[in-house]
């Protein structure tokens, strides 16, 4: 019976699409008089039955060696294209994960929307995505996987500008799409690279054509650059980071997948391509770089947020930055445990901030304050999810960050500093957004603010628990190293970085107003605030030469080809008037301009060999 579930592991991402399916009578109108709930039910308990699937799946392929599920889909020449899905222990708890969060973010959008008008549709666009994550979980092959993160893409395009009458969410939903569609192109370009070489498109068949690969250091390096593309723009990488934060736009039950399992689907695409990258040194020094300036600056701009939602997206592209930083070094070990560890934490922060939001209808922190003896619920999940991303024993974070630690120590001490460094603004960003939010005065808005229905406290209290017991799940993978393998030298800087940055975030003088530190520090605080003013220079390099090149084909067009067209048959239109005059209806007169003709074409021939 267990290998019945897990040979029909392929029927999971096919329940999520049938929910989305379900839910088209409600969404476009069909059915009026029930209104939208039965769409949400209906999505829900199709999702809860990828969710039991998905875990009887795992359960049945743990201490198995892994298996592969292969159709054919195109065999010409020497081109071999399969839809391929690959059954790990690795692959199963990466599916187990996102059907789990899917489930918790579609029962919170059942609260969070009860009022909206499109709740159908938006549910509709959930199962749509959750298609699509998992399906890409359980994916083995390189064209799949691309065409999966396709469908990914168009979901963030819908999700972002769900609610489409307002002209910001519009403006972010196009920056999102567009920003991916850059890393896209370039990912487009690698693949078909290497389908070129490869002969295929199966992970497993590329990474036995790496091993004995035979191409030019060049072609390798442009390979696994365009390889890369794709996942810096999914993971909000520097230089494609800035859709993250204009992303949080959309609904916040939309940003829960999107900052714990979508950005980690990019993510975890890079680790698959691991083995490739091999291949070009270069490469890997290139995403170690992204990752260090993503890590470095995200953290930044974080702590200059006075919008809730923004300070916590920065800090997923500072966390994912890792990942880049460890498949750079090879160490995707350190990269699995952040993903996981972060996607907990963070999918249990963005819930309270949406609980937050909702109920006062407020995302600027310099109007909050004051609402942990009315939310308490909220308040907990803030403080659990908070400790869950820090490097605090024994949650999921410190495991995450001990293990980057670990494997940096000796040879590359400036990632451990790094580490540290990013582990101190963390927690300096999460204690000032608690004091803004939670403690304090009441502000303006939140002084009648409730704690949340219970369909949005239960996603909160259930998340709460999964991340207080993050190290119980890391225990059963095996990925915990046993009491006599943690060193104090490890743990102890990890401890001090995570209690010096609570410390200088809650000594830290802050203001409510509009300029919440000293005058000096105003240019500082400016670009931080304004991301080191990167849509500026954007605007006036890229989009400029982008709009300078549109002008210049548009004139070329305008006054070049159809100038040129246009002389061309206003020439034929004037010679054939005076052609007319001097026809005379005789027959030699035609013979000799035909001879004429001829011979000044065979001279004009003669001349140009010569």
């Amino acid at each position: 019976m267990a290998q019945y579930f897990l040979q029909t592991c392929w029927w999971i991402p096919l329940y999520c699409l049938l929910g989305a399916i379900a839910t088209i009578p409600w969404a476009a109108n069909i059915i009026k008089r029930s209104g939208p709930r039965p769409a949400a039910y209906l999505n829900i308990l199709l999702s809860l039955t990828a969710f039991i699937h998905g875990v009887l799946a795992f359960i049945a392929i743990r201490g198995d060696l892994t298996q592969t599920l292969s159709v054919n889909w195109l065999d010409i020449a020497d081109l071999k294209i399969s839809l391929s899905f690959e059954l790990s222990p690795v692959s199963l708890a990466a599916l187990t994960l996102v059907t789990f969060m899917s489930l918790i973010a579609q029962v919170y959008a059942l609260g969070y929307m009860e009022k909206d008008w499109a709740m159908a549709r938006f549910f509709g666009l959930l199962g749509f995505f959750e298609a699509a994550l998992t399906a890409f979980s359980l994916s083995n092959s390189l064209f799949l996987s691309y065409g999966l993160l396709e469908m990914l893409t168009l979901s963030t395009l819908l999700l972002v500008g769900f609610w489409y009458a307002q002209p910001l969410v519009v403006t972010a939903a196009r920056d999102a799409f567009l920003t991916k569609r850059v890393g896209d192109v370039l990912l487009l370009m690698g693949v078909i690279s290497v389908s070129y070489y490869a002969k295929s498109l199966d992970f497993r068949d590329i990474y036995d054509w790496v091993d004995h690969a035979q191409i030019s250091t060049t072609t390798a390096t442009l390979l696994c650059l365009a390889l890369i593309a794709g996942p810096t723009g999914k993971c909000a990488q520097f230089p494609l980071n800035l859709w993250l934060d204009e992303a949080m736009e959309g609904p916040a039950p939309a940003s829960i997948l999107r900052n714990s399992v979508v950005v980690s689907a990019g993510a975890y695409f890079l680790i698959k391509l691991e083995p490739v990258l091999i291949l070009s040194p270069v490469a890997c020094g290139v995403l170690v770089a992204l990752g260090t300036i993503t890590v470095i600056g995200s953290s930044l701009v974080s702590i200059a947020q006075m919008d809730i939602k923004r300070a916590l997206s920065h800090s997923t592209s500072a966390y994912v930055g890792f990942v880049f930083i460890g498949v750079g070094n090879h160490w995707t070990n350190f990269a699995l445990l952040v993903l996981l560890a972060h996607g907990v934490a963070k999918a249990l922060l963005v819930t309270s901030q949406g609980s937050i939001s909702l109920n006062s209808n407020c995302q600027n922190m310099s109007e909050m304050g004051g609402v942990w003896s009315r939310m308490p619920v909220t308040t907990t999940a803030f403080v659990v999810g908070s400790a869950g991303l820090v490097g605090l024993l024994p949650l999921g974070g410190f495991w995450a960050m001990r293990e980057g630690i670990h494997a940096f120590r000796y040879e590359q001490i400036w990632i451990v500093a790094l580490i540290l460094l990013v582990n101190v603004l963390t927690a300096i960003n999460l204690v000032r957004v608690f004091r803004l939010v939670f403690l304090g005065p009441s502000g303006p808005k939140m002084r009648r603010s409730p704690e949340a229905n219970w369909m949005m406290v239960l996603p909160m209290v259930t998340l709460t628990v999964m991340t207080l017991l993050t190290p119980v799940f890391l225990g059963q993978l095996n990925v915990i190293p046993a009491p006599e393998y943690l060193y104090w030298d490890e743990i102890v800087p990890l401890m001090i970085s995570g209690a010096v940055g609570c410390l200088i975030g809650a000594w830290m003088p802050l203001s409510r107003g509009v300029c919440p530190v000293k005058p000096r520090f105003q240019f500082l605080r400016q670009l931080l605030a304004y991301d080191f003013y990167l849509d500026i220079v954007y605007d006036r390099t890229v989009v400029a030469a982008v709009v300078l090149l549109s002008r210049l084909g548009t004139w070329c067009d305008r006054v070049i080809v159809d100038g040129l067209i246009n002389f061309i048959g206003a020439a034929s239109l004037r010679a054939g008037e005076v052609l007319r005059y001097s026809v005379g209806g005789q027959s030699q007169a035609y013979v000799l301009l035909i001879l004429v003709s001829i011979s000044f074409i065979g001279v004009f021939l003669t001349w140009s060999l010569w």
